[in-house]
């Protein structure tokens, strides 16, 4: 043995010959994952209303404060029932889409019932999703995104979120990013309770998430003018409208903005 201060313990080298590092192919630095993300996406909102559930997202991915990307489609159609909006990174969000791809696609193939019984239901992407964001976390190598889940399942509305951490919960209205601070207060003045969805018509929530939008354009410096809007009814089915845009601005109450908010100076 080695009595070496500083390789004691190792086989020595006169017996055994010097020890060959090649032999484990051990790299200059342990295995690392991503411990933060590159190129990202805002906010998702959304709220129930009384016939089903709306969600918006907009289009900008940023590559840190450099809004880079323009044309980003981060609200993903699953079935006729189902849309799935992701923040967070983008890349990560481009491989969430394949694992859904794949599920439907898996779905589909050779099921003359993929319309009916055997339907791909707002739960079943949830729940798939869950296991795979919890999975992921698990494992030291999260996907860094939160994830919102909306669609009518049995003629209810069905609206639950999931996050990086494998964290699950369910409300009448949801936001992840910067919408959890700024759109949430606005849409929660609408849709507070499950007993407020039964008041609430398609005309309300389509404002309430337009006006939400505006405020995310106005305060948030990493969202874009430019969004996609998805509505899931349960007469009208998924209705997508992409490109849409924030309209009616004002910018007259900047002029007062001095700090965190507006005062007499």
């Amino acid at each position: 043995m080695n009595h070496d201060p500083f390789s004691w313990g190792r086989p020595s080298d006169e017996t055994y010959g010097a020890y060959d590092t090649k032999i484990a192919q051990a790299p200059a630095f342990p295995k690392m994952n991503t411990t933060q993300p590159i190129v990202t996406g805002t906010s998702v909102i959304s709220m129930k209303y009384n016939n089903g559930v709306i969600i918006a997202a907009d289009n900008l991915g940023s590559y840190g404060s450099l809004l880079r990307f323009t044309n980003v489609e981060r609200l993903i159609p699953v079935g006729n029932s189902t849309v799935v909006g992701i923040s967070g990174d983008i890349s990560d969000m481009q491989h969430i889409e394949d694992l859904l791809e794949e599920m439907k696609t898996e779905n589909n193939y050779d099921n003359s019932y993929v319309d009916d019984e055997e339907a791909l239901k707002p739960s079943y992407v949830f729940e798939y999703l869950a296991t795979v964001m919890y999975n992921r976390r698990s494992k030291m190598n999260p996907l860094w995104n939160a994830i919102i889940v909306a669609g009518m399942e049995d003629k209810k509305p069905f609206l639950r979120y999931v996050n990086l951490l494998g964290v699950t919960y369910s409300s009448p209205t949801l936001a992840t990013g910067f919408g959890a601070h700024l759109a949430l207060p606005l849409m929660r003045r609408v849709v507070d309770r499950e007993d407020d969805i039964e008041k609430t018509t398609l005309e309300v929530a389509e404002n309430t998430i337009l006006e939400s939008m505006k405020i995310l354009y106005y305060r948030d410096a990493r969202s874009s003018r430019k969004f996609s809007m998805a509505i899931i009814d349960n007469d009208q089915g998924l209705i997508l409208k992409k490109g849409l845009q924030v309209e009616n601005m004002s910018w007259e109450f900047a002029k007062n903005i001095r700090g965190y908010g507006t005062q007499k100076v």
